[in-house]
């Protein structure tokens, strides 16, 4: 069983391997191993061509990583194969192409309509009077996720799909974003009184003296 398919790159043709994928499980078998195979498969950027069937370009990474998932499901119970094979029809393999970039660039989307909520928060706090280093964390660990978030469409991006230098430049917004708002809070707490300047208490001359 093989789908056959040829990839073409600036008109010419040229020879690509791909990964077709299935997975199945046991009926009423354990839930856990199918989030397990989807979830790892959705991870790589599988196109999934119907519920246990996906696609995937044939590299090291990937080809290692189906493996490990098709070992696990074997081990478990449950039923995989995974073979590698070319496309042969030009139209059917960018038909394919064409989906997997869409799926990457609803992601990019997403990620950069998150990223507006970032700018918003930090506004809201700047209103609030909070550019404190606790909030400060607390962004940080924000924008530490979207560049963790970035980096995984990026390696599952194998064809450069439409939005990611958009994606790029909102993550690197978030960063110049945060760097001010970090340069304004240590400003606040320099600009904080300490106990040693606070106005102290001054003795006042009694009326008999």
């Amino acid at each position: 069983m093989g789908i056959v398919c040829a990839v073409w790159n600036h008109g010419h043709p040229v020879a690509r391997d791909w990964l077709l994928i299935t997975v199945s499980t046991p009926p009423g078998g354990n839930s856990t191993l199918r989030v397990y195979a989807w979830r790892n498969l959705r991870r790589l950027g599988a196109h999934y061509l119907q519920q246990s069937v996906c696609l995937l370009p044939a590299t090291p990474k990937t080809t290692r990583a189906g493996t490990r998932v098709v070992t696990r499901l074997r081990a478990d119970g449950g039923h995989a194969e995974m073979l590698r094979t070319r496309l042969t029809d030009p139209k059917q393999e960018a038909a394919v192409i064409d989906a997997i970039q869409r799926e990457r660039t609803d992601e990019y989307r997403e990620l950069v309509e998150s990223t507006r909520q970032f700018h918003e928060e930090l506004q809201l706090e700047r209103r609030r009077g909070r550019a404190t280093y606790t909030e400060l964390e607390e962004s940080d660990v924000d924008l530490a996720r979207y560049q963790k978030w970035l980096a995984a469409i990026r390696a599952r991006d194998y064809f450069e799909a439409p939005g990611g230098q958009e994606a790029a430049a909102a993550v690197a917004s978030c960063e110049e974003a945060l760097a001010q708002f970090e340069s304004e809070a240590l400003s606040a707490e320099l600009d904080e009184p300490t106990p040693d300047s606070r106005p102290g208490l001054r003795a006042v001359d009694g009326p008999n003296d």
